[in-house]
């Protein structure tokens, strides 16, 4: 969405500054803003065999003066739907009947975005502090279509919003930051679906519409804790994260790929960081190694009394499934850059494993199931920046392999969601497969300083 300093050497934060993207993340750094500028940073993605592509315009500028700093950006972004969803007939049963031509609005959306932070240096101090604020208006939310495979048409719409607080502390050789976060996801799906019956005396088929309004809710509070500090070795640095997140879901569409609906259900997200750099000459250094436990808990509450299939009953209230998720996620960043004058070339290697354990109980049919999946996602990445006069061009590539589309066994059609911006608990149904998929990302960013 915006741009950033380290995307080429494998996007590491930890130890290694990022003088675009730190603002937007904690804004009390602003306080390292140099001087004001304008920035640029078109960025486009596809997906191997016709998964779909995006393209995303953000506009920013950052501004300084004495002990104020602040920011500001706007972002248009494009999606485009997948790209061959018509040629799977079981899937788009009215195209196989002769649907006609689709609708502008079936093969692309538009989604908006804006993005601001304002701060200060707190006196004659170490301390900044920082409030930023981000909202957008959603079309379209890559993968939702996958969620419900065997639907003829789905609407999205909604709004994002967050808001966070920062502080900031620079010392002599170690610089600490503090961060709360409140996030909210607010997304509808108005899903239609086609209903084929056969006249049973003259055999010609019947296509019946039904709609399905889903709302998918999320709401979350975080808190952020970093710090960091020069080493003894020359050019050494040293940095450590730790975050808490606590998402709430009032509100949990009922997706095709998972055999019972879910209403509430509570998320507890925790990430521990390290990371390491070193910068001496030309050469510039990154390591950031972070785990990521995850526990979540969603459930399905009976809308009247129901009986077990031992007899007893569950009140109204009361719960009829139950789902428990425990995720050991792991992610690995490393990458380098190398100063050749005005140029800097860049190179990284991100890589995300993925590790979660689903435990089910089904209330009503007295049953219990157990489920385990992984799968590893590797990034590597190249970047080149140029700096001129009066601008600064920076180029970074990121392909993205180990990712894919999951489908539940017993249900060819069903299709799970690629990585995507709202927040997905799924319990799917049976054992996954998964149908590889590439994405390759490029972004060109500019930076003209107002001098």
């Amino acid at each position: 969405m915006l741009p950033s300093a380290t995307l080429g050497m494998g996007s590491v934060a930890i130890a290694v500054d990022d003088s675009l993207a730190d603002p937007w993340t904690n804004p009390a750094q602003g306080v390292f803003i140099a001087e004001p500028a304008l920035l640029g940073a078109p960025t486009f993605y596809s997906i191997s065999d016709g998964g779909g592509n995006g393209r995303t315009l953000p506009v920013a500028g950052f501004f300084r003066g004495g002990r104020w700093f602040g920011g500001a950006a706007l972002a248009f972004q494009q999606i485009d739907n997948t790209a061959d969803q018509g040629d799977w007939i079981w899937i788009r049963p009215v195209q196989w009947w002769g649907g006609g031509q689709p609708r502008l609005s079936d093969a692309s959306n538009r989604n908006l975005y804006a993005q601001g932070f304002v701060g200060a240096r707190l006196g004659d101090g170490p301390w900044s502090l920082g409030l930023g604020f981000a909202a957008a208006s959603l079309d379209a939310v890559d993968g939702v279509d996958l969620l419900y495979a065997n639907a003829q048409d789905i609407r999205q719409s909604g709004t994002t919003g967050d808001v966070r607080l920062g502080l900031f502390r620079q010392g002599a050789r170690d610089r600490l930051g503090l961060l709360l976060v409140h996030d909210r996801v607010s997304m509808t799906h108005d899903v239609t679906y086609v209903d084929i019956t056969w006249d049973s005396t003259t055999w010609i088929p019947k296509a019946t519409e039904r709609v399905e309004v889903n709302d998918d809710h999320t709401r979350t509070w975080g808190a952020q804790v970093t710090w960091d500090r020069d080493l003894t070795a020359p050019g050494w640095r040293l940095g450590t994260l730790a975050t808490v997140n606590r998402k709430s879901h009032p509100k949990i569409p009922n997706y095709e790929i998972q055999n019972i609906p879910r209403d509430p259900g509570t998320t507890f997200a925790w990430e521990a960081g390290i990371g390491l750099s070193r910068k001496r000459g030309p050469t510039h250094f990154g390591l950031d190694v972070i785990l990521q436990p995850i526990w979540s808990d969603t459930w399905q509450e009976a809308d009247e009394e129901v009986k077990t299939a031992k007899g007893g009953l569950i009140a109204v209230g009361e719960r009829t499934i139950e789902n428990e998720f425990f995720f050991t996620n792991v992610i690995l960043r490393t990458g380098f850059a190398y100063d050749a004058g005005p140029t800097t070339v860049q190179a990284g290697l991100e890589v995300r494993s993925y590790d979660y354990n689903l435990e089910q109980r089904d209330n009503v049919l007295e049953t219990f199931r157990e489920q385990d999946e992984t799968w590893t996602e590797w990034s590597p990445t190249l970047g080149a920046v140029f700096r001129l006069s009066d601008v600064e061009l920076r180029y970074a590539g990121k392909l993205t392999t180990g990712t894919g589309r999951p489908s539940i066994v017993s249900t060819p059609g069903a299709m799970a969601a690629r990585e995507a911006l709202a927040d997905f608990i799924i319990a799917p149904e049976a054992p996954l497969t998964l149908q590889d998929a590439q994405v390759m990302t490029h972004q060109i960013s500019v930076r003209i300083p107002i001098r």
